[in-house]
């Protein structure tokens, strides 16, 4: 036998590793973890892309329901506005020789009536504002006149034109003359 202090090849453990190998076993699970990260990183970026494409299309669907519905909701108008048209073409092609200023006036006055009450089923109300406070958001004063006691100072004497509202929408104002006390 050999001395107690001297360790021989046989009794040296055989599951021991040397640098080089536990370097290669850790660059193996680096790699392996750089794999994974990779693949991670690959289907969010894919996930992104996805995201980023359907959202694209729902907008551009939006904006294409959005134009429909506009186009329907305005050929309707147009469809209830022909009868009117029709009316008015009737009056343009009458003989004024065989019929009477009366009637004339008074088929324009029913074809007026009916176009207003198209529109107005369509939302548009009228702004006639005599006898009211004057509404800078929604009258166009064109001149005062002297109004006859406080009470009826800044109220409406005469509508000029009349303003039109729409969806909440003011498309003209009203123009009118507004009373004034001087007193």
């Amino acid at each position: 036998m050999t001395a107690p202090d001297q360790i021989t090849p046989d009794d040296q453990p055989a599951a021991t590793t040397t640098d080089a190998e536990a370097g290669t076993r850790a660059d193996a699970e680096a790699a392996v973890g750089t794999d994974d990260l990779a693949r991670q990183l690959e289907e969010q970026r894919d996930r992104y892309l996805r995201l980023a494409a359907e959202y694209d299309n729902h907008r551009r669907r939006s904006q294409r329901e959005r134009a429909e519905a506009g186009g329907k909701a305005q050929a309707d108008l147009v469809k209830h506005l022909v009868d009117a048209l029709d009316d008015l073409a009737r009056f343009a092609h009458v003989d004024p020789a065989t019929t009477d200023a009366t009637t004339i006036v008074e088929g324009v006055a029913m074809v007026e009536r009916k176009l207003l009450k198209t529109l107005g089923n369509a939302g548009l109300q009228i702004v006639d504002p005599v006898d009211q406070p004057f509404d800078p958001a929604l009258h166009e004063a064109l001149g005062t006149e002297p109004a006859q006691s406080r009470d009826a100072d800044h109220l409406v004497a005469r509508v000029y034109q009349p303003g039109y509202v729409f969806a909440g929408q003011l498309l003209r104002p009203a123009r009118v003359v507004v009373r004034q006390y001087n007193g």
